[in-house]
C-alpha cells in the first residue's frame, strides 16, 4: 500500500471527524473525535491490508491507530515490534484495541504477558495483567493461581488505576471460573474494598469483585435451571 493510500484513508479519517465524539471520548482520556461504528464501516470496506496497518499505526494518530488494529494481520507482527507498539499506545481505547484485535491474537502472547506484568510501567504491566485474566477465563492450565491472588492481595490495593483495574479483572475471573478459589477471591475484594464505590449504570454488574463474582456465579447457576423450565 503506497503513501497516497495512507493519505486517503487519513482525510477519510479527517472527514469523519466529529466534535461531540472528540469531548465523550476525551473524557475517558481519549484522543480522537471519530465514532467507532463509523471506524469500523471503514475497516470492513477496506478489508485486510497489513502493510496499510503499518502505515497507519506509523502516523501516531488514535483514530488511524484503532483502524490498524482492525485491518491488520496479527501474526506477521514480530514480539518486539508488539513490544514497542504497546508502549506507544497511551490512550485507553489505543491500548486495549491493540491488545484485544491484536496482541491476544499473536503467537508472542504468552511470552508477552509474561515480560509485561512484571514492568515497571504500569500501564505496561496492566497489559500483562489483562492477558492474564484472559487466560485465567479461556486457558488457566498451568497458571498459579494462588500466586495471582497472593500478588492481587499485596499490591491491587495501592496500584495505579489501570493496572488496578486489570487485577482486578483478573480477581474476579479467578472467583468466577474457579470455584475452589472463589471463598479467597471473595475475601480479598471483601478487605480491599475496590472499586466498591465504581459508578455503575442501571442494568450494569459493578465491578467491584464480590458483587461481580457473586452476580456472575447466580446466572451460572440459574441458568441450567431455566433450561430445563424452558424445555418442561
Amino acid at each position: 500500500m503506497s503513501e497516497m493510500a495512507v493519505a486517503e484513508v487519513m482525510a477519510e479519517l479527517a472527514e469523519l471527524e466529529d466534535p461531540k465524539a472528540r469531548r465523550i471520548n476525551e473524557r475517558h482520556g481519549d484522543d480522537h473525535g471519530v465514532n467507532l461504528t463509523r471506524l469500523r464501516a471503514v475497516a470492513k470496506r477496506l478489508k485486510t491490508q497489513h502493510v496499510l496497518a503499518r502505515g497507519l499505526w506509523a502516523t501516531g494518530d488514535s483514530a488511524a491507530r484503532l483502524l490498524a488494529t482492525l485491518v491488520c494481520r496479527p501474526r506477521e507482527y514480530g514480539r518486539d515490534e508488539l513490544d514497542a507498539m504497546l508502549r506507544e499506545a497511551r490512550t485507553p481505547k489505543v491500548h486495549d484495541w491493540l491488545l484485544g484485535n491484536v496482541v491476544k491474537k499473536s503467537p508472542h502472547a504468552e511470552a508477552l504477558r509474561l515480560a509485561w506484568t512484571d514492568d515497571p510501567d504500569p500501564v505496561v504491566a496492566s497489559a500483562g495483567w489483562a492477558l492474564t485474566a484472559d487466560r485465567v477465563l479461556k486457558k488457566p492450565a498451568g497458571l498459579d493461581l494462588d500466586g495471582l491472588l497472593d500478588v492481587i492481595e499485596a499490591e491491587m490495593k495501592d496500584a495505579p488505576d489501570r493496572l488496578q483495574w486489570s487485577m482486578n479483572c483478573c480477581l474476579a475471573h479467578i472467583g468466577i471460573q474457579h470455584a475452589e478459589h472463589r471463598p479467597r477471591a471473595l475475601a480479598i475484594g471483601e478487605r480491599l474494598q475496590v472499586l466498591k464505590d465504581y459508578p455503575t449504570p442501571p442494568g450494569c454488574t459493578s465491578p467491584y469483585a464480590p458483587t461481580w463474582i457473586t452476580e456472575i456465579v447466580r446466572r451460572q447457576q440459574a441458568q441450567p435451571q431455566s433450561q430445563t423450565q424452558a424445555k418442561g
